[in-house]
């Protein structure tokens, strides 16, 4: 399973009591659809994620970075000391990818890239 979003904050570093690392963030998924009454509706749905490969990544993943993570999610629910009850999704993730988020960097990338060729076909002209 794929879900894009953005951390909500830090990634931590957390040890096990087996003394095995875990990185530890939250993500939000935004989700929009638009209500009978034509409304545009935006659901936000919050995982708890877990990364056990490699914590060097974790000062990478900052609040607000938007990332696509592929994984598994599973749910768990608890009832709190004050009684209340309490659901969760969990997310197990096997491999992170970060999006930049940004179209004004993706477009000064395109417009150097077509300076760039411009120069070179203007150098490659036999006059």
């Amino acid at each position: 399973m794929n879900i894009i979003g953005r951390l909500t904050k830090d990634a931590e570093v957390r040890t096990t009591s087996q003394d095995r690392q875990v990185v530890n963030f939250s993500l939000a998924v935004n989700d929009s659809y638009r209500d009978r009454q034509g409304n545009r509706v935006v659901q936000t749905t919050y995982f708890d994620c877990a990364y056990w490969i490699n914590t060097t990544i974790a000062p990478f993943l900052t609040k607000g970075t938007l990332v696509e993570l592929t994984g598994r999610v599973n749910a768990r629910a608890w009832v709190g000391k004050d009684g209340e009850a309490h659901a969760a999704l969990n997310f197990h993730t096997s491999q992170i990818k970060f999006h930049t988020g940004s179209t004004h960097a993706a477009t000064v990338q395109t417009q150097e890239h077509n300076t760039v060729a411009q120069d070179a076909l203007d150098n490659d002209l036999p006059f």
